[in-house]
């Protein structure tokens, strides 16, 4: 459940992330103490409009516009919009990853997973690698980690291992990943997938693979299991799944980790960009959308490098000094200076 300390830390890992995106965004973040799960449908419509009126003041087009993360979905964001609306009126740049019927983009909803695989592409290429024939344990199978999944079952790599809250599958041959998502969406499950065999849910961290992507909660990766992880590369699709200690131990290992602030920034991106094309009243092509994503991680990842390469530093420690030497600049250049 959602609580100060960790609103605080994500919006502070949102303003870093979007100075390494590039785009003109600050860093902001909120949430609601429930279970989604728990809640009626209707129930959760009356619990999200009630937040908005009570932040409609504090939110607005080129104020701060709310995007969906963890238990959230189009439909949150237009009960959102529609809330919104009632004050201010109609206003569909308010909020990000809406229905594209009220002027969402298209390829939003698999924008995040897309990233993902696009910074590992990158980060593959540099030592001359790619994802066909990587073996890959995906941890979280919602909508990042199931669209990450599937475009790198797409690009010819073998996902051996993918778990969620449900239950966790391996195939060391490959697990046939159109066939688990149609599973899921019968079972909404990943139990008894004929696919492949069950595991314990916390092994798929330390699932032998070439690349481990944690697409759920943060802190997943500790002191405790640090040791024992396999993978030669880590993705961070989750937002701070390394806590410090594990950081320092894979480090020593001799991992590289591609830092969340990076890694999973497709979405907020693609929210950018379907911000932008509220503000136009022109929407793009998804073809387009997937173009500009893959253009804007490719030279933040060039950006990375370059700061890596400036200060003789590890991914993670390049990202983060990219980002607030950013936001420090701007800073500057405003006269905020002490």
């Amino acid at each position: 459940m959602v609580d100060p300390d960790e609103v605080n830390a994500l919006a502070q890992l949102m303003t870093w992330k979007t100075a390494v995106a590039n785009f003109p965004y600050g860093g902001a973040k909120g949430g609601i103490g429930c279970n989604p799960r728990e809640l009626t449908v209707s129930e959760l419509e009356r619990v999200t409009r009630v937040f908005t009126q009570k932040i409609h003041d504090l939110i607005g087009i080129h104020r701060d516009v709310p995007a969906p993360d963890m238990g959230t979905n189009s439909q949150t964001m237009a009960w959102i919009l529609d809330e919104y609306s009632k004050f201010h009126g109609y206003s569909p740049a308010v909020v990000t990853g809406k229905p594209i019927e009220l002027g969402g983009s298209l390829g939003r909803e698999a924008a995040t997973g897309l990233g993902v695989v696009f910074a590992t592409e990158f980060l593959l290429d540099e030592y001359g690698m790619s994802i066909a024939n990587m073996k890959f344990a995906i941890q979280g199978f919602g909508n990042v980690g199931s669209w990450a999944a599937s475009f790198i079952h797409q690009k010819g790599g073998k996902v051996v291992a993918v778990s969620d809250i449900t239950g966790a599958v391996k195939n060391p041959n490959g697990i046939d990943i159109p066939a688990l998502l149609k599973h899921k969406e019968k079972a909404y499950s990943l139990k008894d997938f004929e696919g492949g065999d069950a595991m314990n849910l916390n092994d798929v961290l330390v699932h032998e693979c070439d690349v481990l992507i944690p697409c759920a909660l943060g802190g997943v990766l500790n002191k405790e299991n640090a040791a024992d992880v396999k993978a030669k590369f880590i993705i961070e699709a989750a937002n701070h799944p390394t806590d410090p200690e594990a950081d320092e131990i894979l480090s020593r290992k001799g991992v590289i980790i591609r830092p969340d602030i990076y890694a999973n920034s497709g979405g907020v991106t693609v929210s950018y960009f379907e911000w932008v094309q509220n503000i136009q009243g022109f929407m793009w092509e998804e073809e387009k959308v997937n173009y500009e994503l893959k253009r804007y991680m490719k030279r933040a990842f060039s950006d990375i490098k370059a700061m890596c390469h400036t200060h003789n530093c590890n991914l993670r420690m390049g990202a983060f000094a990219l980002g607030v030497n950013k936001v420090a600049r701007a800073t500057v250049l405003r006269g905020w200076e002490a």
